[in-house]
């Protein structure tokens, strides 16, 4: 089974989370900070960190931003209750999903699984032609490596980044709304709302931005949704 990270700093969470995921099979290391995790998890990336945004020493956004300097691992993030600010930085930061506390056992469940799920899924290749390589102008897409590049320059994207992208890329011109992008990045049964996927093209624009200033390939088609226009 998965090998899972936990990282907060509440002794409680870490307890009663540790027991549920280790009860479905998971093998779980659990940290109370985000400084302690850093180390040990850049020298052995989990298959899934689930991290805490408020910790002392490192908070989580900082966590994750070190640890995707050397592995593209999913993150689910723990939101304080009804700190929206919270869940827009987590998935600004590019967390795979976001979890406000206090949560319920098994609605953590279902989404570790679903994330790992697509994840899995990711590697291995997609039915349906979505494995093979996608060329759109000077957009690269490897599904099979989970490689994308913008002019022959790489950009480093998450999974669920990179399910977005390829939706759109698939077919240049045509509008895709946010119902159909949730059902091409996240599993029937996890339940997003417009705003994460919203959150993840804003991050997809700046990770392009990065590398090409004048990067205007996703449009967005207020009230309708988005649609990537080929250069």
């Amino acid at each position: 089974m998965a090998d899972i990270a936990l990282v907060d700093d509440d002794k409680n969470i870490l307890a009663s989370v540790s027991m549920l995921l280790e009860q479905e099979g998971y093998h779980v290391r659990t940290f109370a900070d985000g400084a302690s995790a850093l180390t040990a998890l850049s020298a052995s990336p989990p298959d899934l960190a689930i991290l805490d945004i408020k910790m002392p020493r490192m908070d989580g956004l900082e966590l994750l931003r070190r640890l995707r300097q050397g592995a593209d691992l999913p993150v689910i993030f723990l939101t304080s209750k009804d700190e929206e600010i919270d869940e827009l930085m987590g998935l600004n930061a590019g967390a795979d999903d976001y979890i406000r506390k206090p949560f319920s056992q098994r609605l953590l469940l279902e989404r570790v699984k679903a994330v790992l799920r697509r994840a899995e899924g990711h590697k291995a290749g997609a039915p349906d032609g979505k494995k093979e390589a996608l060329v759109r102008g000077k957009l690269g897409l490897d599904p099979q490596r989970h490689e994308c590049t913008w002019e022959n320059k790489p950009v480093r994207l998450t999974v669920t980044e990179f399910l977005i992208l390829q939706c759109l890329a698939q077919r240049p011109g045509f509008v895709k709304s946010r119902d159909s992008l949730m059902d091409a990045a996240y599993d029937d049964q996890v339940y997003v709302d417009d705003r994460t996927i919203d959150s993840h093209i804003k991050r997809l624009r700046k990770k392009f931005k990065q590398v090409d200033d004048s990067f205007e390939a996703i449009e967005t088609l207020y009230g309708v949704g988005y649609r990537y226009r080929e250069t």
